[in-house]
């Protein structure tokens, strides 16, 4: 679901210094930005933001780096960070194709994906942010104890992604076909599109990996 272009986004997020421009000068060492030691939480495909923002308000502990790729989206994100003026978020205009160029072996200790583009054709399979190919871009960054997070509400892309995991040789600890009615709604957020399909009534799925061998 693409957004229309924001006039002056560009521009905005070009300006702004919660917008990372050079985020490959940064790999193994995102501690000096933020300042601190905290673990490292990163959202792929933040779109507008609503996620990320909710959940480094709620954790200060913690620091949030938002990818997103589309200016049209990122905008919003950015227009949200500069009101709440956090100080352990930071985003990227970037795509998750070059996710181990921004970051060092282990440094991430928790990957987001919420509502990723499903590329329902099966040749565009490999282009799936929970494609085999990906878990092994993920694997390369994440901590020993780290995990992923996923959510969507394409069935077909939530049972594709459940394989690919197992493919790349991760453990799915934890996993439902209805978010809303089971016990791993405790403490959810809820993203703009989450908000949108639940009150279409369409049930919510997600799963949480680790690679195998971690606890």
């Amino acid at each position: 679901m693409r957004l229309r272009n924001v006039r002056g986004s560009k521009e905005a997020l070009e300006a702004s210094a919660y917008v990372i421009k050079n985020p490959m000068e940064y790999k193994g060492r995102w501690s000096e930005l933020f300042g601190n030691s905290y673990p490292l939480s990163v959202e792929i495909g933040m779109g507008k933001g609503k996620f990320i923002t909710s959940l480094a308000k709620q954790h200060l502990e913690r620091n949030y780096i938002g990818i997103e790729k589309f200016s049209s989206a990122l905008i919003y994100g950015l227009r949200k960070q500069e009101e709440l003026a956090l100080l352990n978020l930071f985003f990227l205009r970037e795509d998750a194709e070059n996710l181990t160029e921004f970051f060092a072996e282990g440094e991430v200790e928790q990957i987001y994906l919420n509502f990723s583009d499903p590329w329902p054709k099966e040749r565009h399979a490999k282009r799936r942010l929970t494609s085999k190919k990906y878990f092994e871009r993920y694997a390369q960054v994440l901590a020993p104890n780290g995990r992923l997070e996923f959510k969507t509400d394409n069935r077909s892309l939530f049972e594709f992604s459940l394989k690919e995991a197992e493919l790349a040789g991760w453990d799915v600890v934890n996993y439902t076909f209805d978010l809303h009615h089971s016990k791993m709604a405790e403490g959810n957020i809820m993203t703009e599109y989450e908000e949108k399909f639940s009150a279409e009534g369409n049930p919510i799925c997600k799963m949480v990996a680790r690679q195998k061998g971690n606890t």
